[in-house]
C-alpha cells in the first residue's frame, strides 16, 4: 500500500511561483512512477508532469513545459512540482498520484492516461 501527502498550495499572485511536494511511503516498488495531476471546477483533469523516482527521469506535458518543472529527492521519499508564471487558468487542485512502471515509457503511458493507482488528496492553489 502506498499513501501520498501534498502540500504547498496556497494563494499567489500572477506571475508568482510556488513548489508543491509530495511525500510518499509505503511499498517502494508501487510508487516508481509518479506524477502531478491538476482539476479545477468544471474542467477535466489534466497532467503536468511525471518522474521516475529511481532514475530521476522527468517529463513535463507540453502546455506547462517551460514554466513547470518536477524533481524528486529520495532520500525525503518526496516528488515537486516547481510552478512559475503562475496565470489565474493555474487554478486548480493539484494531485500527485503513484504506481509503478518498468520503463520510461510505461511511467509517461500511465500519466497520459491517468493510470494510477494511489491518489493523494490534493493541495489547492489559488492565483489572483
Amino acid at each position: 500500500h502506498v499513501q501520498l501527502v501534498e502540500s504547498g498550495g496556497g494563494s499567489v499572485q500572477v506571475g508568482g511561483s510556488l513548489t508543491l511536494s509530495c511525500v510518499a511511503s509505503g511499498d517502494t516498488s508501487m510508487r516508481n512512477c509518479v506524477a502531478w495531476f491538476r482539476q479545477a471546477p468544471g474542467k477535466e483533469r489534466e497532467p503536468l508532469a511525471v518522474v521516475r523516482t529511481r532514475t530521476g527521469t522527468p517529463f513535463t506535458a507540453d502546455p506547462v513545459k517551460g514554466r513547470f518543472s518536477i524533481s524528486r529527492d529520495n532520500t525525503k521519499n518526496t516528488v515537486y512540482l516547481r510552478m512559475g508564471l503562475l496565470q489565474p487558468d493555474d487554478a486548480a487542485m493539484y494531485y500527485c498520484a503513484a504506481d509503478s512502471a518498468s520503463s520510461a515509457e510505461s511511467c509517461l503511458g500511465r500519466m497520459n492516461r491517468g493510470n494510477f493507482a494511489y491518489w493523494g488528496q490534493g493541495t489547492q492553489v489559488t492565483v489572483s
